[in-house]
């Protein structure tokens, strides 16, 4: 079954012990809440991290103007789908930054991983629930005035968060899951 963005939004709303709405655009605190704080919270979590089912890879066209000083080249950054994060070229020794809109590089070819702005349909189930606990701890404080379940909101989602990520991690060659393994063994 395929998610939409009011079953995201009704799955942060249980999280805090809310009634569920049934309309994102519905005259009500909840649903004005949760529809002001959706697409943020969805950047927000996917832009923490290069989940699977957000990479795409797309080879960029050089901008006409190149920059001033530091880079040879500037690309713009891809729209569609809309680039979250640049993650990496196609050469793991290019070196690149991004500035603005922009990726800047010395390499006369830009084929670039990078984390695109995906619909919630295209979400895993663990990053389902992560992105329903951003939700939930984004608008804990404004929707239960508790400071505490802000704080016990925060938590889950931090701890969804790195359950989302240790489980996407491990879907790839062994490099990846022992980079992020080590990684997240930090937190």
């Amino acid at each position: 079954m395929t998610a939409s963005a009011l079953d995201l939004c009704n799955s942060a709303l249980t999280l805090l012990g809310q009634p569920t709405i049934s309309s994102l655009t519905a005259n009500l605190r909840a649903a004005k809440l949760v529809n002001e704080r959706y697409q943020y919270c969805i950047d927000a979590t996917l832009r923490a991290y290069p989940w699977n089912c957000a990479l795409e890879r797309k080879t960029v066209t050089a901008d006409a103007t190149a920059p001033d000083f530091g880079y040879s080249y500037r690309y713009l950054l891809p729209t569609d789908p809309y680039c979250l994060r640049a993650v990496s070229l196609e050469d793991p020794d290019s070196e690149f930054k991004v500035e603005g809109r922009y990726l800047l590089t010395d390499e006369d070819e830009c084929n670039l991983l990078y984390i695109a702005r995906i619909g919630v349909g295209s979400f895993d189930s663990l990053l389902l629930e992560a992105v329903a606990a951003r939700i939930a701890a984004d608008i804990a404080f404004p929707l239960t005035n508790s400071n505490s379940m802000s704080q016990q909101a925060w938590s889950a989602y931090k701890d969804k968060l790195v359950e989302a990520q240790d489980a996407d991690a491990q879907e790839g060659s062994s490099e990846d899951v022992e980079a992020y393994g080590w990684l997240n063994s930090r937190r």
